[in-house]
């Protein structure tokens, strides 16, 4: 039987509301800094909810050479751009005339790109006659040509972000977006894994991009009651397996990384900074909200992963919990962990990164995977701030409130996505 080829990460990049890089992200992690404050993209007193993790202070200009070319473009697009930029760099892949463009693919987890939402509503109210609540439609169809821009409505297509990293580095092998919601990211990693390990290419750039801080972003949340509504307290808002957690905060962000087969990576003497080991894949087929409450689909993703992983349950050294912070998740992901550890689960300790990033979408798992890679090699756990309540249905360790020294050699990075998504990645550090 043929041997499976191994993947490795050599190239990690980052952007997202606690720092622009790796070693910032980490550092904001690992000292318990929150992400949260104010919505500043557009006036949000009258929601619900009126805080969320903010990217600050990005420009694409200075975060890529040619950066002002792509400034038409969404968000989402912009920092999977500068992320990705990031990650080839740090990978020693940016500009390599070693490197055959057509080995190189690209596989993300992304989302809708911006939405103009000032023309719509614009559109919508020159259409709108005096004393009516209904615009003409032959008046919002004239308007609506004026005022949208085809070049931007084209952003907002999900696989415009996968097209444009391709573009912009030059990657022409394997070009692929896949959208399941908050397992995103995760999934077109684990995919992206399974492309190389099929041989269709010998190096992906895989990841995620998403911001939704909009207002049809933060109102569809609020309507769902999936965000929480703490306007007194919002750095204190996200507080994953807290008992008195009401929800989660919106982030925005992305994260990609360099997967690369590992023969490929050694010949090149490519610094290799962990090994994807398991991948785990399963659906709710429950509802589109909630997670199932006996946790069967995390179950089984779990299981899948440490079975692809070929390692036994006491191996993992950590989990990165989905941890969402709303009341159905975290205890759903809590008996997942139970049922797939059993009394091992007890002495493991797991956090949400989360508490301080708030929630990237379609963009969280990469970035929790790349917090979990960097916490396995500097030895330190990332914490879950905002712990201060016990929740007697979540009673395992969640690493409260401080960072924590510890040596491990695996990792479960979870991610569990509205509509029933699961999926699970076992990362380990590389041994020869």
């Amino acid at each position: 039987m043929k041997q499976r080829r191994r993947v490795v990460i050599t190239g990690m990049g980052v952007i997202t509301p606690l720092g622009h890089n790796v070693p910032d992200l980490y550092q904001s992690q690992i000292d318990g800094r929150s992400g949260v404050g104010p919505i500043e993209f557009f006036d949000a007193r009258s929601f619900p909810t009126n805080f969320a993790a903010h990217v600050k202070n990005f420009d694409l200009a200075t975060a890529l050479p040619n950066g002002a070319q792509w400034s038409f473009c969404g968000l989402n697009t912009q920092y999977a751009l500068a992320a990705g930029r990031q990650a080839l760099d740090d990978a020693g892949l940016l500009d390599n005339p070693r490197i055959d463009p057509e080995n190189i693919g690209v596989y993300l987890g992304s989302g809708e790109g911006g939405h103009d939402f000032k023309s719509l509503v614009e559109s919508v109210a020159r259409a709108t006659p005096e004393n009516s609540h209904s615009p003409d439609a032959r008046a919002f169809f004239q308007n609506s040509r004026r005022n949208f821009n085809g070049r931007h409505e084209y952003e907002m297509e999900m696989h415009t972000t996968t097209g444009r990293l391709a573009e912009a580095f030059n990657l022409q092998g394997p070009n692929m977006t896949c959208q399941t919601a908050c397992a995103a990211s995760s999934q077109a990693i684990g995919e992206a894994t399974e492309v190389i390990r099929h041989g269709d290419a010998d190096l992906m750039l895989s990841g995620g991009a998403h911001s939704m801080i909009h207002p049809f972003g933060v109102s569809g949340f609020n309507r769902l009651t999936a965000l929480s509504t703490r306007r007194d307290n919002p750095q204190g808002a996200s507080r994953p397996f807290d008992l008195h957690r009401d929800g989660f905060v919106l982030g925005e962000g992305s994260g990609i990384v360099v997967l690369e087969e590992l023969e490929h990576a050694k010949k090149r003497g490519a610094t290799i900074y962990a090994e994807m080991t398991g991948y785990g894949t399963t659906a709710d087929s429950f509802r589109v909200t909630d997670s199932h409450p006996e946790g069967r689909g995390a179950i089984a993703a779990i299981r899948n992963a440490l079975l692809d992983s070929e390692l036994p349950n006491e191996a993992i050294g950590y989990v990165n919990a989905h941890g969402t912070s709303t009341k159905v998740n975290d205890a759903a992901e809590t008996v997942a962990l139970k049922v797939v550890f059993g009394d091992y689960a007890y002495k493991l300790p797991i956090s949400s990164t989360k508490s301080m990033l708030g929630h990237l979408i379609c963009a969280a798992g990469v970035v929790e995977l790349i917090i979990s890679i960097t916490a396995m090699r500097k030895g330190i756990l990332p914490p879950t701030i905002n712990y201060e309540n016990p929740d007697p249905i979540c009673d395992l360790d969640y690493i409260p409130n401080e960072a924590r020294p510890k040596k491990f050699d695996h990792f479960i990075s979870n991610s569990f996505g509205f509509g029933g998504q699961n999926i699970s990645l076992v990362a380990s550090r590389f041994s020869r």
